[in-house]
């Protein structure tokens, strides 16, 4: 059985990993499961104050994702060489593990324990400073070297040569240019020449213009530098990667102790990330105990909101192992257990709980059924998954454990739920684990009240509203209160008591007090179905003229085609060539009678309808067609 879903600790988690920074914690978060160490949860617990304290004293921790940065030291130790983005990246990294050692080390000057990992992160000021002086914007930066300086104010120096000469050959050349400036074609600088006068200049082509009116030619005074440009850039270019391995040379010497500040910040990360998710529930940190008893406080639960969920008061373990919630539907019985259960998960989690105070047990087994189970790939009804969930639980039952389920016995023939309820209850009861279940049934409730170690408990309601309170009142059997709100909502007393002797018996109708109500004056008079009135006269009219009769139209004597029959008031539709018109049956008379024109099944759609229409209708008695028919004006 998936506990977390049931329980909802799986949006927990969704929410908890929204928190965190780097995947590894998120991993973390997914994979996290109750812990059965006591040293190791009181740590955890420690660990989740403690970052929820220095983030209220001290602000958010300077953590970020580091996954990138792994591949990176990778490939430095690998004998890669970085790139000037993937050192700009590590150069982050060694500034944010600066500023979090600073914040560690402020949480640690005011007492809290959190800040000793600060001791834990190395920082290398060398590699950091070094990196951001060489490589700035993406690029290795011209003052990285001497030499690299030399070399990039000898290459602007040599373009700023080629641009003159090539403008001095513009200028003496005038009248052979095709435009005043210069251009940059295929990396080489170049005039653009008239393709007539290609021969005055002395020089290289290059390119040519889209119309091949003109040539882009490099002029040979021109070119003596270009060659000297290359020779600088090939220069440039061995600088550049002499400076760059001496970096990545130096981040491979440091990977190790690096990766071990990576794995300082996800761990972190991680425990700051339960802070957030105690901040952001305004949740508290409970008491564990070993000794078998969970007591809560304004426990609510962690889903809902905190402004219109009412607080739980909820104990057990003192007097009883186990106890039978009973009330009305929609009364808070199953979010009342849940709530229980999802704090004491998270509890064993590490986790702070949504209550005001907490003193929870550990637990080797957190077992739930709660929902209908219904699985209809696997066949199985509602009773069926629910029994089949109950028997996985009874299996795994032990003293250590802690069972919640919902509706007990339901889903089945009432005396037979009833029976296997109380056998279920026994189980338990025998297993001596903690448990909480919900049910209807008034027999449950008598057994819980003469057995021992179990206690009845009720969801109160409030009778004059009738409205749930969602309060749990421990000690008390609930009601499902149906008959009183039944009555109060209206229902006959006669009705009433015929439920009331069917349920309980002819004694439990005399001393059931029913509300007072006003006789009705008899039953409110329904409403009425309006009929057609049938036509009195004119019978004949109605069948007169037929679909598809041929008719003289007077006083005009065209010829037509009868499209829809004489209606009530005695108008009829003829299709006239090129259009329909409406006519009284007075000014037409029949002409030829249908069938003597047309076979006994016809489609008069092929006289009537638009081709458009006649497809949409094709394909509508085929398929679904959003398709619609349209009809001519006048319809």
């Amino acid at each position: 059985m998936n506990i977390e879903k049931q329980l909802e600790f799986d949006k927990i988690k969704e929410r908890w990993m929204e928190l965190a920074v780097t995947d590894q914690a998120k991993e973390q978060i997914r994979e996290t499961a109750f812990c059965l160490s006591e040293m190791e949860l009181r740590k955890r617990l420690k660990d989740t104050t403690d970052s929820r304290n220095m983030m209220e004293q001290l602000g958010m921790p300077p953590l970020q994702s580091v996954s990138e940065v792994r591949e990176i030291l990778v490939i430095a130790e690998k004998g890669g060489c970085l790139t000037p983005d993937q050192l700009e990246r590590v150069e982050k990294v060694l500034a944010a593990v600066r500023r979090l050692r600073d914040y560690l080390g402020k949480g640690k000057f005011s007492g809290n324990s959190l800040g000793y990992y600060e001791e834990n992160l190395y920082v290398f000021e060398e590699l950091r400073e070094e990196i951001g002086r060489q490589i700035r914007s993406g690029r290795v930066d011209d003052h990285a070297s001497r030499e690299l300086q030399q070399i990039r104010n000898q290459i602007t120096r040599c373009e700023e040569q080629m641009k003159q000469k090539a403008e001095q050959t513009m200028r003496s050349n005038k009248a052979y240019m095709a435009d005043s400036f210069c251009t940059l074609r295929n990396g080489r600088i170049c005039i653009p020449v008239k393709k007539e006068y290609k021969s005055r200049i002395m020089g290289s082509v290059v390119d040519k213009s889209a119309t091949g009116n003109t040539l882009f030619i490099e002029p040979v005074n021109v070119a003596k530098y270009y060659e000297e440009l290359q020779i600088l850039k090939m220069n440039e270019e061995n600088e550049i990667y002499r400076i760059l391995y001496t970096l990545t040379a130096m981040v491979a010497d440091l990977a190790v102790l690096m990766n071990e500040n990576m794995v300082m910040i996800e761990k972190l990360d991680f425990i700051f990330s339960k802070g957030k998710l105690s901040m952001d529930l305004c949740a508290a940190e409970p008491e564990i105990n070993t000794e078998r008893r969970i007591v809560l406080r304004d426990a609510r639960h962690p889903l809902m909101d905190r402004n219109v969920n009412v607080p739980l008061q909820f104990e057990i373990g003192k007097r009883a192992r186990g106890i039978v919630i009973t009330g009305p539907n929609t009364g808070g019985k199953t979010v009342a257990i849940k709530t229980v259960m999802l704090n004491c998960l998270m509890a064993q989690c590490g986790l702070h709980v949504t209550c005001k105070k907490a003193d929870i047990c550990m637990n080797t087994e957190f077992l739930c059924d709660i929902g209908d189970g219904q699985n209809l790939a696997e066949n199985l009804s509602t009773f069926s998954a629910h029994i089949t969930n109950v028997l996985d639980v009874l299996r795994e039952v032990n003293p250590l454990s802690f069972v919640i389920m919902d509706e007990l016995g339901s889903g089945t023939d009432p005396a037979e739920g009833m029976g296997i309820a109380v056998a279920i209850l026994e189980e338990l009861k025998n297993s001596g684990a903690l448990f909480l279940v919900t049910t209807h049934y008034p027999e449950v409730k008598e057994y819980a009240r003469k057995t021992e170690g179990i206690m009845n408990a009720r969801m109160t309601f409030d009778k004059n509203t009738l409205k749930p309170t969602y309060q749990m009142v421990i000690g008390e059997a609930g009601e499902s209160c149906a008959f009183h709100i039944a009555d109060r909502l209206g229902m006959p007393e006669g009705m009433l008591k015929t439920a009331v002797r069917a349920a309980y018996g002819e004694e439990a109708v005399n001393s059931y007090q029913f509300q007072k109500k006003e006789k009705a004056s008899g039953k409110q008079s329904g409403r009425k179905i309006l009929k057609v009135k049938k036509a009195k006269g004119n019978a004949r009219l109605h069948t007169k003229y037929r679909r598809g009769d041929s008719v003289m139209v007077y006083p005009e004597q065209k010829i037509g085609i009868v499209c829809e029959p004489i209606n009530e008031k005695g108008v009829l539709r003829i299709q006239l060539p090129g259009k329909k018109i409406w006519i009284n049956h007075k000014r037409v008379k029949l002409h030829v009678a249908a069938e003597e024109l047309y076979p006994e099944d016809y489609d008069f759609s092929i006289i009537f309808d638009t081709v458009e229409n006649r497809k949409i209708r094709h394909d509508m008695e085929r398929k679904y067609t959003e398709e619609i028919i349209r009809c001519e004006e006048g319809i």
